[in-house]
């Protein structure tokens, strides 16, 4: 098996630093990074090392990470062409032997795996639970409606304890593994859409062509995201609630199909309420609120942060 992996960085010296030791500590063929522009010693950093498994691809510009994320598969496969590929953000990382357990899985019945997420203190990282999409099974949108809310769609701490793998309909840019057969069927993911659900649309695009996604919760990775701490939400810098809920939306209309307006209606007051949270941006919350219903609606997208976003 040719091992792969495509980090996206920007401006996290010391993530990014961290990330790439233990990769290249790891059976890893190929390490892709796709540094956006990052201007605090990252690059240099990247520059510096001696490995002939890293291929740096330096973006003049920051693109997000779903443009780096588009950017680094697109040149994995054209230029390395993998078995498999494993992305990830900056601050995600394999833990020891997660590559060499990968390597050693009986992968014949998937096309993609994702890993079991936690937290460096070893909770379940809640952004990285992988999902099954309430829309194609009854049982898990009875459970929804039923005031089940998130955790009734997103795999359980039992789950996580499972010894066996089990099908699940998307899952996150961290310790997300591809094999070719999943980047033939699902493309690559879309860079325009800048940061947030870029991960999940392309799931759900993989699970709607007929890709099989495996949770495998032997196969660990960390993810050290500390930087979302802050106030329950509150978007810092303001202008990323723009593209949190464009983006949301784009990815709740793929999910839900003809229940999408019914769920509209939902989501919606839900995210008007978020406004009692913004501090002193809850005019420009609302402003980007509405620009993103816009968007999110008319599948208006764009490849880099749009002028006016503030």
């Amino acid at each position: 098996m040719k091992l792969g992996a495509v980090v996206v960085t920007y401006n996290r010296l010391v993530q990014i630093e961290a990330t790439v030791a233990r990769l290249l500590a790891e059976p890893l063929d190929v390490l892709v990074v796709v540094d956006n522009g990052s201007t605090d010693g990252s690059r240099e950093f990247l520059r510096g090392l001696d490995d002939p498994r890293l291929d740096l691809i330096e973006s003049a510009e920051n693109i997000g990470g779903a443009g780096g994320f588009e950017a680094g598969l697109r040149h994995i496969v054209e230029s390395h062409d993998p078995d498999w590929v494993v992305v990830m953000d900056d601050d995600g990382r394999p833990e020891p032997g997660a590559l060499a357990a990968f390597r050693a899985t009986d992968l014949a019945d998937w096309d993609a795996v994702a890993a079991a997420v936690r937290y460096p203190d070893g909770r379940i990282c809640e952004m990285n639970r992988p999902v099954l999409n309430p829309f194609w099974h009854p049982k898990i949108f009875l459970r929804v409606i039923s005031g089940g809310g998130r955790a009734a769609f997103h795999l359980a701490e039992a789950d996580y304890a499972r010894t066996a793998p089990m099908p699940v309909d998307g899952g996150s840019f961290v310790g997300l593994f591809l094999s070719r057969r999943a980047v033939a069927l699902a493309g690559y993911p879309d860079g325009r859409l800048f940061i947030y659900a870029e991960d999940g649309l392309y799931s759900l695009t993989l699970s709607e062509a007929g890709g099989r996604i495996g949770f495998f919760p032997g196969i660990r990775f960390e993810h050290d995201c500390t930087t979302f701490s802050g106030p329950p939400g509150q978007f810092s810098p303001p202008w990323k609630a723009y593209y949190y809920h464009r983006n949301l939306l784009m990815l709740y209309r793929r999910a839900a199909g003809l229940w999408f307006w019914p769920a509209l209606f939902v989501v919606l007051p839900k995210w008007l309420w978020k406004t009692t949270r913004q501090g002193a941006h809850k005019g420009i919350y609302l402003r980007l609120l509405a620009r993103a219903v816009r968007d999110g609606l008319t599948g208006r997208v764009g490849g880099k942060k749009p002028e006016g976003l503030s």
